[in-house]
């Protein structure tokens, strides 16, 4: 999951990029809505996390300008403001959800995987696959009762797969998705993380999920054909 934050305190911006990339998500950030809004403009997001009171343009005019493309992103608001007539213009305004400062981290992360699920059609925390489970809360994988040990990098890039099941996805997807801006490694990535996962998820198994489709990348089903 790619998400962006815009948020215009330092220590908690660098604070928010730690946690969320801890947690396996892919993470860009920013310091004024007007960045904000233009990293938006060529990058697609899974979630934004918003400032209020950022300089240049505040987190209205940054969720005003992701509505009026007919981006349904979620977003989530955080701001000092308390009052109920704050909550409710950041709700009507189209925000997903609404945290007040100071907030626990666990509280974020735990209304940023609300969001997620909801966006995605999700009632529980659970993916499967055939005999392929993934809990997004507890970051707990296992394939037929087995768990199975990931990376940050390749939890991240089986719960893109698992999201998107049955969906061909490019390595140009899976790459813009998967890594973030600062990332400057080679080229062929996604063929690299691809192979570590058929390692810890499909070997020893007569029944492979993850499929190769020739000239346009991958896809993760349950199939008889390997």
């Amino acid at each position: 999951m790619r998400i962006l934050i815009a948020e215009d305190e330092k220590d908690l911006n660098h604070i928010l990029v730690q946690k969320l990339t801890q947690d396996g998500y892919s993470v860009d950030s920013c310091y004024d809505g007007q960045e904000a809004m233009d990293i938006l403009t060529y990058t697609k997001y899974d979630a934004v996390i918003l400032d209020i009171m950022m300089p240049k343009a505040d987190g209205f005019a940054v969720l005003s300008f992701i509505r009026q493309r007919n981006d349904d992103t979620p977003v989530l608001f955080l701001t000092a403001k308390d009052s109920i007539s704050d909550r409710v213009k950041g709700l009507d305004s189209g925000a997903n959800d609404y945290l007040i400062k100071p907030f626990s981290l666990e509280e974020l992360c735990a209304r940023l995987r609300s969001m997620l699920r909801t966006s995605h059609g999700q009632i529980s925390n659970i993916l499967s696959v055939g005999d392929l489970t993934l809990d997004c809360s507890s970051h707990h994988v296992a394939r037929a009762g087995k768990e199975i040990t990931l990376s940050s990098k390749e939890y991240a890039l089986l719960e893109y797969l698992m999201h998107n099941q049955g969906l061909i996805l490019s390595r140009e997807e899976i790459e813009n998705h998967i890594w973030n801006f600062d990332y400057e490694g080679g080229t062929n990535v996604v063929d690299v993380y691809i192979s570590y996962l058929r390692r810890k998820i499909d070997s020893g198994h007569e029944r492979h999920l993850i499929h190769t489709v020739r000239g346009r990348g991958y896809v993760l089903r349950e199939d008889t054909d390997s």
